[in-house]
């Protein structure tokens, strides 16, 4: 692969509204299709937003009517906003594309950038994004006083956290000692070119994701780098490590189409 170019477009005082960064994404990928630019990856903070991928069910968005982006990535809803780092990797892939092999590729980064900082994260089989792991369900304290068996959000269909309070609100899962997605990762292949990418939560306001169904998971929660260490990180900290991890990464995969299995005759 070509040597990455990172662009870091805004942050703090000069996020970089979620349109405004649309908008530069579908330039860069096209000129990235055209061979005018190497890869790119484009890094920056959004001011407060909710995004939507196209898998995303009516009753995952906010219950209050906010503003929600409807968007062409896959994944369902999540959250940007202040003290989220964000990386829009803008890349020419051997076609077919491998989506799979590029998400873990993305994962891959972020674990080693967690684990820099001292905490250990993971994947989690069919759920996309990077993870703390909680306690084994039998050990993980009782909510409200009732068994797990009573649990509601595993027995009824229509539970929604939403309605429920803080003591089912997915920022609150590391209280109650389950798994907790620390990065989301959301992505679109077009001509070959990735677009869209990841979000890695390093000091945000959680409480921002209590609106909606993150991810449309409900037995899980979200964290943040913050969080989980005790003590304050910046995104000033974290950029410089997760570029370098990326580039690693990027730079030195072995690029392959996706295999393609022939059906008998």
């Amino acid at each position: 692969m070509s040597e990455l170019r990172f662009v870091r477009m805004g942050f703090g005082s000069e996020a970089v509204e979620y349109q405004q960064a649309w908008d530069e994404q579908r330039r860069v990928h096209a000129a990235r299709f055209a061979d005018e630019v190497p890869d790119t990856v484009l890094l920056l903070e959004h001011p407060p937003v909710y995004t939507a991928g196209r898998r995303t069910a009516d009753d995952e968005r906010p219950l209050d009517g906010t503003p929600v982006i409807d968007v062409d990535r896959g994944g369902k809803i999540t959250w940007h906003g202040p003290g989220q780092l964000v990386g829009y990797p803008i890349q020419k892939l051997p076609r077919p594309v491998d989506v799979v092999a590029h998400v873990r590729r993305l994962e891959e980064a972020l674990i080693r950038t967690c684990a820099e900082f001292g905490l250990e994260t993971t994947r989690v089989e069919g759920r996309s994004g990077v993870w703390v792991l909680g306690d084994p369900v039998e050990r993980r304290p009782a909510l409200g006083g009732l068994s797990l068996d009573f649990d509601p959000r595993l027995n009824d269909d229509e539970f929604d956290p939403r309605l429920n309070g803080p003591e089912y609100a997915p920022s609150n899962a590391g209280q109650r000692r389950e798994d907790r997605k620390i990065a989301q990762i959301g992505i679109r292949v077009a001509k070959g070119v990735t677009m869209h990418g990841f979000s890695f939560n390093v000091n945000p306001d959680m409480t921002w994701f209590d609106r909606i169904i993150p991810c449309g998971i409900r037995d899980a929660g979200v964290a943040s780098l913050a969080g989980e260490l005790g003590r304050d990180v910046t995104i000033a900290e974290v950029l410089p490590v997760v570029e370098r991890h990326l580039r690693d990464v990027l730079e030195n995969a072995d690029l392959k189409p996706r295999v393609i299995e022939k059906t008998p005759a």
